[in-house]
């Protein structure tokens, strides 16, 4: 035995994220792009001193009991935590951390894209293409909706929903948003973005978009009434976490044109999709492409790694997962 902590990675990560690992321990890597089993990850953080875990990973009391009473740090590779049992760890004296910041801009280009396609119906052309379906180019062919002077209605107005919002802004949307709290006065001036309750944000947004934490206060916060109070030519947009949208009911509402059209990067099983929703041409689709870049995917990487290490030798996280009260 080298005497340096032992570090489990269960899930791929990028190269930067393992070289910082393997600077300061002994690195167990899975190496597959396949998930690993329950069994498997179990096997992997047995007797680890830290686990960097990904969304895939559940972090619960049998996980924990698997890795030991050694361990320190679970340190998650997603800014969304909801895989992991905080209060489990916290009753352990394990800390738990997440990587928020580092890939706000990519998942705020990601709604922004899918607001667009949606708006525009561009998966349906795109599908025309491909199919080889004869089309030809006539006034009212495959007509869409701009978006300039629509209202979007962020729900969650973090950081990724203020990134989302500057964008938006920059074509020539308005800006309202639902929050627990009201954004800073400097961000409402810059975005002129009005706070209004949920229910008035429903009711007088052309695009709803999810940018807020997935938790049981959220599940199914979009259900069959909360789509039924939305406008019949609005869009929602979910770049958040599959479960805050009650999929059964958006099928529902994609078929009989309660709304105008949705757009999905997180599904509420993922990574099965709905099979209603591969059935309605008004629904674009992607699979949780949110921080898929090469930038942000190696910038979530070595934060984690970083949060890891600073537990192991001592010092504070960077970015800490709060331990809910009570």
């Amino acid at each position: 035995m080298s005497g340096r902590p032992r570090i489990a990675v269960t899930g791929r990560i990028p190269d930067e994220g393992l070289a910082v690992l393997r600077d300061a321990g002994e690195v167990t890597a899975w190496d597959s792009l396949d998930v690993p089993t329950v069994e498997q990850v179990h096997d992997m953080v047995s007797g680890a001193d830290a686990a960097v875990t990904l969304l895939t990973t559940r972090v619960d009391d049998a996980f924990l009991d698997a890795a030991g009473p050694q361990l320190k740090v679970v340190a998650n590779v997603a800014v969304g935590y909801n895989n992991i049992d905080v209060a489990a760890c916290a009753r352990r004296g394990v800390v738990a951390t997440n990587t928020p910041g580092v890939l706000t801009d990519a998942t705020a280009d990601i709604a922004m894209a899918l607001i667009l396609m949606a708006t525009r119906r561009l998966s349906e052309g795109e599908r025309v293409i491909r199919r080889e379906t004869p089309w030809q180019w006539g006034m009212f062919y495959m007509l869409g909706t701009g978006i300039q002077g629509a209202q979007l209605g962020i729900v969650g107005m973090g950081e990724i929903g203020t990134a989302l919002a500057r964008r938006a802004k920059a074509f020539g949307m308005t800006v309202a948003y639902s929050n627990r709290r009201e954004a800073p006065p400097e961000v409402e001036r810059e975005l002129d973005a009005r706070r209004l309750s949920m229910d008035e944000l429903l009711a007088t947004s052309d695009v709803v978009s999810l940018n807020c934490p997935y938790s049981e206060a959220t599940h199914h916060l979009i259900g069959a009434a909360e789509l039924a109070a939305m406008k019949p030519t609005a869009f929602l947009v979910n770049t958040a976490r599959g479960p805050i949208v009650d999929e059964a009911a958006l099928v529902v509402a994609l078929r009989n044109g309660t709304i105008a059209g949705a757009g999905l990067d997180v599904f509420e099983h993922e990574p099965a999709v709905n099979p209603g929703l591969l059935e309605c041409d008004n629904a674009v689709l992607v699979p949780h492409l949110g921080s898929a870049t090469n930038e942000t995917r190696g910038a979530m990487a070595r934060l984690a790694a970083r949060n890891a290490v600073s537990v192991l030798t001592g010092s504070a996280p960077p970015t800490p997962i709060p331990v809910p009260a009570g």
